[in-house]
């Protein structure tokens, strides 16, 4: 009997589906290289929400008190707040006619699909952020996922 769902299949199939965005990061990174920032900014974040099968990244500017910094002049060409580098990209196809097998081989094996899913996207959005060369962001600049409490120095590659 040929397995429908293995932790290969779907690990190949999640970086397959994240390569298709990888121009789409690339360039959003680029853009940001040019944004005047405001001066009262301490880092960037780099939050990925991930959902299931679905990922969007934000930016956020903040302060080193993990608040959001947020610029009330009238200069338009100053940058302070979030920024939206990705939205709803789909990074998993699942066959609605196979959804019940799925998800009995997701719980299976939900440790370790969930950690090498995660580990997947970092690695890509690093990968994407030395494409774009945002080291050359001066600010520190961390790869989180929505409230986890651990993140990447992406200077540092820790």
């Amino acid at each position: 009997m040929i397995k429908v769902f293995t932790i290969e299949k779907y690990i190949d199939s999640i970086k397959e589906n994240l390569q298709k965005n990888s121009d789409t990061l690339v360039e959003n990174i680029k853009q940001i290289l040019d944004f005047q920032f405001y001066n009262e900014i301490e880092l960037l974040d780099f939050e990925a929400f991930n959902q299931p099968f679905n990922l969007s990244i934000m930016m956020f500017s903040m302060d080193r008190q993990a608040n959001e910094v947020f610029y009330e002049g009238k200069d338009n060409n100053v940058f302070s707040g979030s920024h939206q580098l990705l939205q709803g990209v789909e990074y998993y196809n699942l066959p609605d006619d196979k959804s019940n097998e799925f998800w009995e081989f997701y719980e299976q094996s939900e440790e370790e699909l969930s950690k090498g899913e995660e580990q997947l996207i970092v690695d890509w959005f690093v990968e994407c952020w030395n494409k774009a060369n945002g080291s050359s962001i001066k600010f520190p600049a961390y790869f989180v996922f929505h409230d986890d409490i651990k993140s990447l120095d992406l200077h540092k590659n820790k």
